[in-house]
């Protein structure tokens, strides 16, 4: 669909010309509904205006057929959210000690957590001394640790497996073997626990690429410093270019240890395999699939919705905990090192799911944070507002942040305990009042046609409003339409005038002796501060964009001012056209 400038029409030239007096007919699903006739009153320079009386009856027939409210943006009818994802890849199974099984089984073995707690602190202990003097003095981080420091480093290792054997992992069953770094410069991970690169540093004392904040971890930072780990800020483009530019340089150079991702980003509870990040697979240069399993009956060992001591407590309290890792065939690059990063990355984990014989889901990092983000506003059930981020970040080219954005929003319509928000609470963090228009936006979102709505049926409309090719020129069309005086810059006297064209008047019932224009008046204010974050009475360009970017639903006020805009052309036209003949 062509892109539209300020001076083009926002409607389609194949619409026939509407007549002088612009009529609007909304489809209330009933033959008695009423249509809408703007009269002309002509203030501001001649702008038109429009008031309308609209009888609303309340709909709950969810037969009931509505408009599209966005389809001056370009929207068509075929919008729909995906249906809620069954699985909860980060559940973890046994959050809490039941059964009296494991009850018995802990008190019996409580000497041994003491036992093993102090073999745990004293392993960690060594580690951390060697590890100081491994990398004391040194300077020169960013070639190859010299050999002498790279032995010391040794004496790490093997406390390392003192931990592991402390958290209970006394045998682990290896199937397969690591292949050559001159082979295989690349190691790639599913990530269930902590204990992963804890045993994979024991295994191989790799370079690893880990989060910026795990460098200020006591004990922990030294050592991963010492491994020359590649450090990179997730929601920073710059970061993750340069953490993909250091892992093709130490993976081309021999003398650097191979380098180990967990393309996942986070943690699963093993019974599915995330969306892989692409940073491993740039490079194009040969990896080496690996998986873990943690087989187990009474305790699962997966980091998911637990905290780290129980998690900790409860290895320690365990006879044995089992582990397996499984070292895959190397996976190649096709096409002479010239595959798409995407499809080295599907094949890559193609292979791994279908050895873990798991599902593979298109959650990431980012629906841990928006998990993490309801539990802490206190809701019953947080899994419902994940979205799988990563089907959501291709679909829409938005980023984790953004999404965490429009959750905080969601969160201040107080979902019930099941995560749906009712048409009420959405209309009041909108700043909008019951009527037909509110009624249709409200529909658009609830393709399930059930009377609410879930945060994922809410994030899915609203960025398919705002990803609409039309959506930036209509917001500078609405901007331009508001600026009467051109001064790049509306008033709430502006901004109103053009916002009552979209709000018709409420139900004659509702509005008792309240007069229509202090209730649309109020209305218009509320939704001005919307839009005047810095509270200066005044609304620049930039701040307009920005706040409906933010809120794009609130798009659909500015259709009735638009239509009114192109009809005032169309009659314009038609007049120099008779003038002509």
């Amino acid at each position: 669909m062509a892109a539209h400038d300020l001076s083009s029409p926002l409607l389609a030239s194949t619409t026939p010309p509407p007549p002088p007096h612009l009529v609007l007919t909304v489809d209330g699903g009933d033959d008695d509904s009423k249509s809408r006739q703007p009269t002309a009153n002509h203030q501001n320079g001649g702008r038109a205006h429009s008031k309308t009386n609209h009888h609303i009856t309340p709909r709950s027939n969810s037969t009931t057929h509505h408009r599209n409210p966005f389809e001056f943006v370009g929207s068509d009818a075929s919008f729909s959210a995906p249906p809620p994802c069954t699985i909860d890849p980060f559940r973890n199974g046994t959050p809490r000690i039941d059964g009296l099984y494991e009850v018995l089984k802990i008190l019996l073995l409580l000497p041994i957590v003491v036992i093993r707690l102090v073999l745990f602190g004293l392993c960690l202990g060594v580690g951390y001394i060697a590890t100081k003097l491994a990398i004391l003095g040194w300077k020169d981080k960013h070639n190859p640790m010299p050999r002498w420091r790279s032995r010391l480093m040794w004496v790490t290792r093997f406390t390392a497996r003192g931990i592991l054997f402390s958290f209970g992992y006394q045998w682990i069953r290896r199937k397969g073997k690591p292949a050559p770094r001159g082979i295989a410069p690349i190691v790639v991970s599913n990530h269930v626990s902590y204990i992963d690169p804890i045993f994979y540093f024991y295994e191989m004392c790799p370079t690893i690429v880990a989060s910026e904040s795990h460098d200020a971890l006591p004990f922990v930072g030294t050592i991963i410093r010492a491994m020359q780990v590649i450090y990179v800020d997730r929601f920073s483009q710059p970061s993750r270019k340069n953490a993909v530019n250091e892992i093709k340089r130490k993976g081309c150079c021999d003398r650097f240890p191979r380098v180990l991702l967990f393309p996942e980003g986070t943690t699963s509870n093993g019974r599915s395999l995330l969306s892989f990040q692409l940073g491993a697979f740039i490079p194009n240069y040969a990896i080496q699939p690996v998986v873990v399993r943690y087989p187990h009956v009474h305790f699962d060992q997966s980091w998911g919705n637990i905290s780290l001591a129980m998690l900790m407590f409860r290895m320690f309290s365990q006879f044995h905990n089992f582990l397996e890792v499984e070292y895959l065939p190397i996976v190649s690059p096709l096409d002479n090192s010239k595959e798409n990063p995407a499809h080295f990355a599907k094949r890559t984990s193609n292979a791994m799911a279908s050895t873990l014989n798991v599902v593979q889901t298109c959650h990431s990092y980012g629906d841990v944070m928006l998990f993490m983000r309801a539990a802490e506003s206190g809701q019953e059930k947080p899994s419902n507002f994940m979205v799988e981020m990563a089907k959501v970040e291709s679909l829409f080219h938005i980023r984790s942040l953004e999404a965490m954005d429009f959750l905080e929003k969601f969160l201040s319509m107080n979902p019930d305990s099941s995560g749906r928000v009712r048409v009420h609470d959405f209309l009041r963090v909108l700043k909008l009042r019951p009527c037909i228009l509110s009624e249709e936006v409200f529909a658009f979102l609830d393709v399930e046609k059930s009377g609410s709505i879930t945060f994922k049926q809410f994030l899915y409309g609203s960025l398919h409003v705002m990803k609409q090719p039309q959506f930036r020129s209509t917001c500078e069309l609405a901007f331009s339409e508001c600026d009467i005086l051109e001064e790049h810059e509306i008033s709430q006297h502006e901004f109103g005038d053009v916002i009552r064209l979209g709000i018709p008047d409420l139900d004659d019932a509702e509005l008792s002796d309240i007069p229509v224009t202090t209730l649309q008046n109020h209305q218009v204010h509320e939704l001005f501060k919307l839009f005047d974050v810095e509270g200066k009475g005044r609304v620049s360009k930039d701040n307009f964009t920005s706040c409906l970017r933010k809120n794009p639903l609130l798009i659909a006020l500015f259709s009735a001012c638009l239509a009114h805009r192109d009809a005032v052309d169309d009659d314009d036209d038609n007049s120099m056209v008779e003038e002509i003949v």
